[in-house]
C-alpha cells in the first residue's frame, strides 16, 4: 500500500471529512463552514494587533485544516450537477465574499466562502512581521480598528493597506456622487450581465455539455474537423469564453459594490475599477500587471516568492503564474470530473516566459514591447494559450453550469444549432 493511500484516509477521518460530499443547510454550515470562516476573523484581528506573530504562527495550521474540511465536506451544489459552480465558488473563491473580488452570484452564493483563499490570506498574515497598516480611509473617517478589521478581511487587492505597494489601480471614470455612481455601476452591471448570458449561451452552441467521451464535460477542440478549422473554431469558444469570463467577474463586482455605497457608507473611492479594457493590453505584461483584476495578485505573488530564491526576479514570475495554476486546477476538482493538472499548468505556465521575454526584448533594445505589433503579440500569445486552460474548464464541466442570466435570454434554446452549422 502507498503512502498516500495510508495517509489520505487516515487524514479524512481524523477531520471527520465525509465520503461524499453533504448537502449545505444551517447543521452543515455551523459545523464545517462557521469553524474556519471565525478563524478567518480571529487572525484579521491579530494581524493589525502589535506582538501577536507567535499566536498567528500557532493559529495558522488550524485555520488551514479547518479550511481544508470545508472544503471537501461541503456540497453547494445540492447534487445538482449544472450547480457545481457553486463548488468551486466553495474551494477557490471565500474571497467572492469576503474580500475585493467581492464577486459572483450574490443571492444564490452567500455561503461561497473560499477556503482557499482563507487559508492563502491567513498565511501571509501569519508571515507579516509587524501590524498591518491602512493608509486610506472612507473620506471624514476616524481611525477604527474594528472597521480596520473588516476592510481586511473584505479587501483582496489590499487597495489602501501597506502591504499592497505597486499594486495597479485604474482610473476611475464615474461620478464622486454617490447616488449618480451607484447609478452608472447599476448600468454596468446590466450591461455586463447581458454579455455574460449571451457569450456563455455562445460558447454552449459550439461546445454542447455530454457530447463525447467526457462525462458532464466537453472539449473546445472537434477531431472531426481538418487542424486548421478545428483550432480556429476553438479560438472562437476560447474568445467567447474570456469575455464571459470578464463580464461575470465585472457584473458581480458591480452588484457588491452598489449596497457598500448606498447602505453600508463606503466611499466611492474605495470600489476603484476592477478592469482596465483587458483587449486593449499592448504587452502581457501590461494584460496581466495592470488590465486584468489584480484580486489574487498578492497571493500569487508570495507563492511565486520561493523560486526567487533561485532564480530572482524571473523566480518570482514563474512561481506567481505556477500559483496561478494551481489555484484554478484546486478550482476545477471542486467540479467533480477528473482533470488533469497540465492543462492548467500549461496554459498559465506559458504566461511567464512570455513575460520574461518581453523583458529580454527591452533590455536588448531599450524599448517596450508595443503599439499595435504589441497588441498582435499579446493576444496571439494569450489566445494559443487561452485555449490550453479553457479546454480544462471545458473537460472538468464549468460550461455545464447554468445561469439565471443566459436562461432569461431570448432564443436560449435555439443557440445549439449555431454551433452545429458552423
Amino acid at each position: 500500500m502507498s503512502f498516500g493511500r495510508l495517509v489520505v484516509p487516515s487524514l479524512r477521518e481524523a477531520l471527520g471529512i465525509p465520503s461524499t460530499r453533504i448537502p449545505i443547510d444551517v447543521t452543515t454550515l455551523v459545523s464545517y463552514v462557521l469553524p474556519p470562516v471565525v478563524c478567518y476573523f480571529v487572525v484579521a484581528v491579530l494581524a493589525v494587533t502589535p506582538h501577536t506573530r507567535a499566536v498567528r504562527i500557532g493559529l495558522w495550521p488550524i485555520v488551514s485544516l479547518l479550511a481544508f474540511r470545508a472544503a471537501l465536506s461541503v456540497d453547494m451544489s445540492l447534487g445538482k450537477t449544472e450547480r457545481k459552480f457553486l463548488n468551486v465558488d466553495m474551494v477557490a473563491s471565500v474571497y467572492r465574499h469576503y474580500t475585493s473580488s467581492k464577486v459572483p452570484r450574490l443571492t444564490r452564493t452567500s455561503l461561497q466562502l473560499s477556503m482557499c483563499s482563507v487559508a492563502t490570506r491567513t498565511l501571509d498574515w501569519t508571515l507579516a512581521k509587524e501590524p498591518l497598516v491602512r493608509r486610506l480611509r472612507p473620506t471624514n473617517s476616524s481611525p477604527s480598528t474594528m472597521m480596520d478589521i473588516f476592510d481586511l478581511v473584505s479587501n483582496l487587492r489590499g487597495h489602501g493597506w501597506e502591504w499592497s505597494r505597486g499594486l495597479y489601480i485604474p482610473r476611475e471614470t464615474r461620478p464622486v456622487n454617490r447616488i449618480a455612481f451607484a447609478f452608472c455601476t447599476l448600468l454596468s452591471a446590466v450591461v455586463h450581465a447581458l454579455i455574460c448570458g449571451g457569450f456563455h449561451r455562445a460558447v454552449l452552441s459550439f461546445a454542447p455539455v455530454g457530447i463525447g467521451s467526457i462525462p458532464d464535460g466537453s472539449s473546445i477542440f472537434d477531431e472531426t474537423l481538418p487542424f486548421l478549422v478545428r483550432y480556429f473554431r476553438a479560438s472562437i469558444i476560447t474568445t467567447c469564453t474570456a469575455f464571459a469570463i470578464y463580464s461575470s467577474l465585472q457584473m458581480a463586482y458591480d452588484l457588491c459594490t452598489i449596497p457598500a455605497v448606498l447602505f453600508l457608507g463606503q466611499d466611492p473611492a474605495q470600489w476603484p475599477p476592477a478592469f482596465d479594457a483587458p483587449w486593449r493590453a499592448t504587452s502581457l505584461g501590461d494584460f496581466w500587471g495592470r488590465r486584468w483584476h489584480q484580486w489574487f495578485r498578492h497571493t500569487f505573488l508570495l507563492g511565486g516568492y520561493p523560486l526567487s530564491f533561485v532564480l530572482g526576479r524571473t523566480g518570482i514570475v514563474f512561481g506567481a503564474f505556477l500559483s496561478s495554476a494551481v489555484f484554478h486546477q484546486i478550482a476545477m476538482w471542486a467540479l467533480g470530473n477528473r482533470v488533469e493538472f497540465w492543462n492548467m499548468l500549461v496554459g498559465f505556465g506559458m504566461m511567464a516566459p512570455g513575460i520574461v521575454a518581453e523583458r529580454a526584448f527591452y533590455e536588448m533594445t531599450g524599448r517596450r514591447v508595443g503599439g499595435v505589433a504589441g497588441w498582435i503579440w499579446t493576444m496571439s500569445w494569450l489566445l494559443l494559450w487561452g485555449n490550453v486552460m479553457i479546454e480544462g474548464f471545458a473537460r472538468a464541466g464549468m460550461f455545464g453550469c447554468s445561469s439565471s442570466i443566459d436562461s432569461a435570454l431570448p432564443g436560449a434554446s435555439s443557440g445549439g444549432a449555431v454551433g452545429d452549422r458552423f
